[in-house]
């Protein structure tokens, strides 16, 4: 099974779905509340979202989104990547809630040939994430840069660096 794609494999619009999806637990959104010391009670503080918010209950903190969907586009998208080279934009288009699931898709925007080495090049891709019922919660571009098969090949080719089992 691969993961990530060289250069060469990437097409201007193609989308991937990324599979599967993933279920936001309240476990989930405040460890990473507390891991990235957001402390800020929307997120934290079940009587304060109920009684002081519009949303009437606890909103998922946006960057673990975020995450969330830039974890999920590695397999199909950076998991051969050299860099992320940059986040062009991000937006929170609606809010999440503990038990909602987020899927993920990414559609290949750009590619481009480094000017510099010959076995990169640069992928634009656009990360789109909606909950169960298909609301867009979240979309943002990125960056990245990509080797071409001639890189891989001279690194080992599709998994560089694992040992091979000796055996007696």
């Amino acid at each position: 099974m691969e993961f990530g794609r060289y250069y060469e494999e990437f097409e201007v619009g193609t989308t991937y779905l990324h599979w599967p999806g993933k279920t936001v637990t309240e476990y989930d959104d405040h460890l990473f509340c507390l891991l990235t010391m957001n402390h800020h009670p929307l997120h934290l503080d079940a009587h304060y979202a109920e009684s002081a918010t519009d949303f009437a209950r606890n909103v998922v903190v946006g960057n673990y989104i975020y995450s969330l969907l830039l974890g999920m586009s590695v397999p199909d998208v950076s998991g051969k990547a050299i860099a992320n080279l940059e986040v062009q934009s991000l937006r929170h288009v609606a809010p999440t809630f503990h038990g909602d699931t987020i899927y993920g898709q990414t559609t290949v925007l750009a590619k481009t040939e480094s000017r510099s080495k010959h076995d990169r090049g640069i992928v634009e891709v656009e990360t789109k994430g909606c909950n169960q019922d298909g609301t867009l919660v979240c979309v943002f571009r990125r960056k990245v840069m990509v080797p071409k098969r001639s890189y891989g090949e001279a690194r080992g080719g599709e998994q560089p660096g694992r040992p091979r089992l000796r055996e007696g």
